[in-house]
């Protein structure tokens, strides 16, 4: 009996990526990795959600809009933008729906001059650490009430690392003594 794949029902359309990493369909715009900016991407409609294509992977999915005029970000779409251009975080759109830590953090950083160079640098390190890794480490940071790169890569750093092994318990005993002999 043959194989019988699940039918994947959508309908497809192409789109092109706008400046602001945004994708229109239907009059709603749904974002995508700034990458792609000036692309064209595949979109994807399914019933509850969109997925946009490009080179034979989906590099974003969203909940569908069924108004008009909604926008749907994704705020990881936009780090790389943000590394070359941190002052976005300020009044930047997609970076509302960020998880909670990190809303925190940037309220802290933003306070400081500089702080949108340092929030940048933060996010620069979810792609690399992951996102629940970097949550755990802002979230210590912000404990212990003195916010940095440095003290959040170090967090990251020690959660990252293996812990040492364990010791071996051996039956090998010295017969004879070592002599500590510096003339050798």
């Amino acid at each position: 009996m043959p194989m019988v794949t699940p039918f994947d029902g959508y309908v497809e359309t192409l789109g092109k990526v706008s400046s602001t990493c945004l994708v229109l369909e239907d009059r709603n715009r749904y974002s995508v990795p700034c990458e792609l900016v000036g692309q064209m991407v595949s979109i994807r409609i399914y019933p509850e959600r969109i997925d946009l294509v490009a080179h034979d992977a989906v590099v974003a999915s969203h909940l569908r809009c069924f108004g008009r005029s909604e926008t749907r970000y994704d705020w990881q779409h936009y780090i790389p933008l943000i590394e070359r251009k941190p002052g976005a975080l300020r009044n930047g759109a997609p970076f509302a729906d960020m998880p909670e830590p990190l809303q925190q953090l940037r309220a802290l950083l933003l306070k400081r001059e500089g702080g949108d160079r340092i929030m940048a640098k933060i996010l620069a390190a979810v792609p690399k650490h992951g996102l629940e890794s970097v949550l755990v480490a802002v979230e210590l940071v912000l404990e212990s009430g003195n916010p940095s790169v440095e003290h959040i890569e170090n967090v990251l750093h020690r959660l990252k690392s293996v812990p040492p092994p364990a010791q071996v318990a051996t039956h090998l005993t010295v017969n004879e003594i070592p002599v500590a002999d510096t003339g050798r």
